[in-house]
């Protein structure tokens, strides 16, 4: 989730708290805030990462670990300026931290209910890198910036 939101791109309605978990529920959470800079990514980090060509990230401004299994473990994709969270037991991908991003980014597909106005991307980052063969998704601004 190594993107930053461009003017205008936030999303300000308020939304009430979200929950979400891994595959198995041993790591769980409560989003706290509004939904911000919803957004699909096509680098070849979240590619790796998620074992698809595209990744659906929103960030929040605050997140509860509730689950038994407390926080996510943390793999530093670039180490000191973000890592990513994953459930140790099931391997299911569920938040990123960026140094320039203020918010926690949360997988979309991690929360309990991913319905949500305030959850449909608004911006496709690393779409240069994206598979030829799948379509964009409508309405999102384009990204072309690529991370070396």
């Amino acid at each position: 989730m190594n993107a930053t939101p461009t003017a205008g791109a936030q999303r300000t309605e308020p939304a009430e708290e979200r929950t979400g978990s891994c595959l198995c529920g041993r790591i769980r959470f409560n989003a706290q805030g509004p939904a911000v800079f919803p957004h699909t990514c096509e680098c070849e980090h979240c590619q790796k990462l998620g074992g698809t060509p595209v990744m659906w990230w929103v960030g929040f401004k605050t997140i509860t670990w509730i689950g038994d299994g407390g926080e996510p473990t943390w793999y530093e994709t670039f180490p000191g300026e973000a890592k990513r969270g994953f459930c140790p037991t099931c391997g299911s991908r569920v938040a990123a931290i960026d140094s320039d991003i203020p918010e926690i980014g949360i997988n979309v597909t991690a929360l309990d209910d991913t319905s949500g106005e305030d959850l449909v991307p608004i911006h496709a980052s690393f779409h240069d890198n994206a598979v030829r063969w799948l379509p964009s998704v409508a309405e999102t601004e384009p990204g072309t910036a690529n991370r070396s």
